[in-house]
């Protein structure tokens, strides 16, 4: 044998041996580092705001160009990890990921600001995926469930985590550096990844990815949301308002037709919609996926504007429910096996609704301790148990070789989910504070909007709850591997 031919076999078996904590590693770190900038923006936005001359509805679009990007093309990114192998979409998602957070970080005015998120969101889209798709064809029978439970702690933690992280780095350096911060973490995933990820892909799938699909659905879901957050200032009613949503509908109905019918390689095969488990999942994670990702979004401002709290004081307020995400991920991950998915969803369903019930008796001169601790660590717990199993569930009912899709049909609910919950629920809360900013004040009309914010989540996490009892009642079996 050759020398070049022993060096590539020594390659190939340090790639085949790599041990599972490293290759959950991989996955998790990408994973935190997407999740993670979907929130730690929260924290700073008060100071990128006044710093890149934002407006106070303008500065929601720092998290909606990167949520909407990563949603709409959260499905391109999970079948080309199937197309093109896991290793080589992660490195490519990964550096464009990094990449653009470079350039967010030095950032001169919104307009650029604003484009670069976007960019961030696609990296994302195309990195979010391929961390799912490597544990899912990576381990096995008793390990999968583990490894998952892993996986969602730490996207569910991310969310908290960037309160935290936010907090700290604007307080004690620069708002800047809540971007900055990712290069490190890049670097060190693309290392790890070069080094013990072995490719794999579905190598009887056609090299073609449906960008069509990709751009309808996206443009569709801006159009939506645009219109959504410009109708406290235009009316919802106003032909301007109703423009964004005709657009957004057409583009909607466009975007089943193309898929449907004029798609070669459809970026969603329908197909996959026949599991009813993996329907019943998406959702479920839609809807749980828009109440969660808003509760971060209204307790930054409520800490920071009503509180008074700094930067860092309101990050740390955050590290409470970082440590209950974890905690409700690990349990579910433990006892999946024994209890089934259902019960885990109906639990967590019903504390994340009892939660949302208790934050919405939130006011004005509300402590800290009193009033927010207990019931925001009971609605994270409750996102916790809630993404282990439905992550399982998405994922158990197709082929190893869709399992890409898969990953990237629940994480587009999720996000999808958050990004239309975001819009509207902002939209509901600033509508509620203009109605009573006369009879009650600034402060308190501040507040009545995000208890408003809060009795919708309630109710979004019940229909979850409603949703739930659909799910297939069988255990999923988990073989000892």
């Amino acid at each position: 044998m050759s020398e070049k031919a022993k060096s590539s076999e020594k390659s190939k078996t340090a790639h085949r041996h790599a041990p599972d904590w490293i290759v959950l590693s991989i996955a998790c770190l990408a994973q935190f580092m997407v999740v993670l900038d979907v929130s730690i923006v929260n924290v700073a936005l008060p100071r990128m705001g006044h710093d890149l001359h934002f407006t106070a509805s303008s500065a929601q679009w720092v998290v909606n160009a990167y949520v909407l990007t990563f949603a709409g093309f959260l499905l391109l990114g999970g079948r080309a990890a199937d197309i093109f192998g896991r290793r080589r979409v992660y490195l490519t998602g990964l550096f464009i990921f990094t990449l653009s957070s470079v350039g967010a970080g030095f950032a001169a005015t919104g307009t650029q600001m604003v484009a670069v998120r976007a960019l961030q969101g696609l990296g994302g889209a195309i990195l979010s995926p391929a961390t799912l798709t490597i544990i899912v064809t990576t381990f096995h029978g008793a390990r999968l469930p583990k490894a998952i439970g892993a996986w969602s702690a730490v996207a569910g933690a991310g969310g908290a985590v960037g309160g935290l992280l936010g907090g700290v780095l604007t307080g004690w350096a620069s708002w800047r550096w809540v971007f900055f911060i990712n290069v490190p973490f890049g670097i060190a995933a693309a290392i790890l990844a070069s080094m013990f990820l072995r490719e794999l892909r579905n190598r009887e799938a056609a090299v073609k990815l449906d960008v069509t699909g990709a751009v309808l659905v996206t443009g569709s879901l801006a159009s939506l949301i645009y219109g959504v957050v410009n109708s406290p200032t235009k009316g919802w009613t106003s032909s301007t308002t109703l423009e964004w949503f005709i657009g957004g509908a057409i583009g909607l109905v466009a975007f089943l037709f193309w898929e449907s019918s004029l798609a070669s390689h459809p970026l969603m095969p329908f197909r996959i919609f026949r599991s009813r488990t993996l329907s019943t999942a998406n959702a479920i994670m839609f809807l749980v996926g828009g109440a969660f990702f808003a509760m971060w979004y209204f307790l930054t401002f409520y800490f920071q504007h009503i509180l008074g709290y700094g930067p860092v004081k309101a990050g740390f307020a955050f590290l409470p429910m970082a440590i209950s995400i974890i905690l409700g991920a690990q349990i579910s991950s433990r006892i999946i096996s024994r209890t089934g998915v259902r019960p885990l969803l109906l639990v967590g369903a019903t504390l994340g609704t009892l939660g949302f019930l208790w934050l919405s008796m939130i006011e004005v001169g509300s402590s800290y301790g009193g009033t927010i601790l207990a019931p925001s660590m009971i609605c994270a717990f409750a996102m916790g148990l809630l993404f282990s199993p439905l992550a399982m569930a998405a994922t158990s009912g197709v082929d190893r070789s869709d399992a890409g899709l898969a990953s990237g049909v629940l994480n587009t609910a999720r996000q999808v989910g958050g990004s239309l919950s975001l819009a509207i629920l902002g939209t509901v809360a600033a509508d509620r504070s203009l109605s009573t900013l006369k009879t009650l004040g600034p402060a308190a009309s501040q507040v009545a909007g995000y208890q408003r914010a809060f009795q919708i989540s309630a109710l979004i996490t019940l229909l979850a709850l409603v949703v739930s009892l659909t799910l297939p009642g069988h255990r999923r079996r988990v073989s000892k591997d």
